[in-house]
């Protein structure tokens, strides 16, 4: 089985190597990742709660889908392949933005990510994969950000960053 790295950025994010995925997070260095947005036509998100069995965040909601880059790999190609894999079908996506967060978790990991927001657009239901998924469903921008208000546990610490700092930019 081969080493899952992720690409170690700078702030400009810009590579400066590789390091397997779990100590990146055990030593909290910045590295690229991408959070996928896919909106149905009633402008509902898609979102999932992670598979229990996930090594951080496990059972939480969450958008789309959201995985680290490949080396060499561009951000959309990194988020259809993920995709695919994560929720069992593909669409375009567009790169939105970009930004910096880091986020610790109660199993001494943290995320420190040079994150993409990718946006798409899908009317059916997904297949999951459900070693990654262990649900998911479609729920108005506003409905999650009500959501989160009331019932914060229950969200990734990047979803609810996303939509304190990034709300505007994930609307279509």
């Amino acid at each position: 089985m081969g080493t899952d790295n992720v690409v170690l950025v700078n702030e400009k994010g810009e590579q400066i190597g590789l390091m397997e995925k779990i100590e990146a997070h055990e030593k909290a260095l910045l590295h690229l990742a991408f959070s996928v947005f896919v909106f149905n036509e009633k402008n509902e998100l898609m979102i999932q709660q992670r598979a229990h069995s996930k090594y951080h965040s496990p059972g939480l909601w969450t958008n789309t889908c959201c995985s680290h880059q490949r080396e060499g790999e561009s951000n959309v190609a990194a988020g259809k392949r993920r995709l695919h894999e994560e929720m069992g079908f593909s669409t375009e996506l567009k790169e939105v933005m970009n930004f910096i967060y880091k986020a610790p978790f109660d199993n001494g990991l943290t995320e420190h990510e040079f994150d993409y927001i990718l946006i798409g657009n899908y009317e059916d239901d997904p297949k999951p994969n459900p070693d990654e998924v262990a649900n998911w469903k479609w729920m108005s921008l506003g409905e999650i950000k009500s959501d989160m208000e009331v019932n914060p546990g229950v969200y990734t610490e990047w979803f609810k960053i996303i939509f304190d700092k990034y709300y505007t930019s994930i609307q279509k």
